[in-house]
């Protein structure tokens, strides 16, 4: 199959480090992993083929060192999920609202300060606490010993609440200007905005290894 036609969501499940192109381009490869390549880059009016020549590269380079996380067992997946994004998530976020409320206490009158955006970054550890905490003590448990499709339900549930925190991320963007500070900017809003992206990069990347491995039915190799 021409890859261009591929979904997005097994193009990053199959080619190690292709999230990091999907990133490059600003392609959704999480919420919008059904999207095939050509769908999904002529939406941002980019050049499909150009895209994936360059993914075409990835997979022929034996330099990637990129983990192909198809091809271990549930049970090692989940504890990546939870250690690299679980944990990291829980870290991130008190700390984000904490730049954020003091951004917009020092710099409320400016135009560009991201007004409201602690409310958002609270709302968003609210609603990815609890998503996480289903996981952690029903999914996941189940996971390590059935296939995913013996549990359609809960993961159904559960890519529901993924689509609605890829929503939460564009809210994120509107409200920052695409995670871009302004050129004087002093350096509590720049950290802020930091880790802004890197949130925004974690929060993709756990939600692809979910919907486009965890959840999918596959034959995962012991690792």
């Amino acid at each position: 199959m021409n890859m261009t036609e591929q979904s997005l969501g097994e193009l990053a499940r199959t080619i190690p480090g292709a999230t990091r192109i999907f990133h490059t381009h600003r392609l959704d490869f999480c919420c919008g992993g059904k999207k095939t390549l050509g769908e999904a880059a002529g939406r941002r009016g980019l050049d499909a083929h150009r895209i994936a020549d360059e993914l075409q590269a990835l997979r022929a380079s034996a330099a990637s060192g990129d983990r192909d996380w198809s091809a271990v067992d549930n049970e090692t997946l989940i504890a990546h999920i939870l250690s690299r994004f679980h944990d990291r998530h829980r870290e991130q976020l008190p700390e984000l609202i904490r730049l954020a409320r003091r951004v917009e206490q020092v710099h409320g009158d400016r135009p560009e300060c991201p007004r409201g955006l602690a409310n958002h970054l609270e709302g968003m550890l609210q609603e990815l606490a609890t998503h996480m905490l289903k996981e952690e003590q029903i999914l996941f448990p189940m996971l390590m010993h059935t296939s995913p499709a013996a549990v359609g339900s809960p993961i159904a549930v559960m890519r529901h609440e993924h689509d609605q925190h890829g929503e939460t991320l564009r809210t994120l963007e509107a409200l920052t200007d695409d995670i871009t500070p302004p050129a004087d900017a002093c350096n509590t809003w720049r950290a802020l905005y930091v880790g802004l992206r890197q949130l925004r990069d974690d929060l993709m990347e756990h939600i692809h290894l979910e919907n486009n491995i965890l959840f999918e039915v596959r034959t995962p190799v012991a690792a």
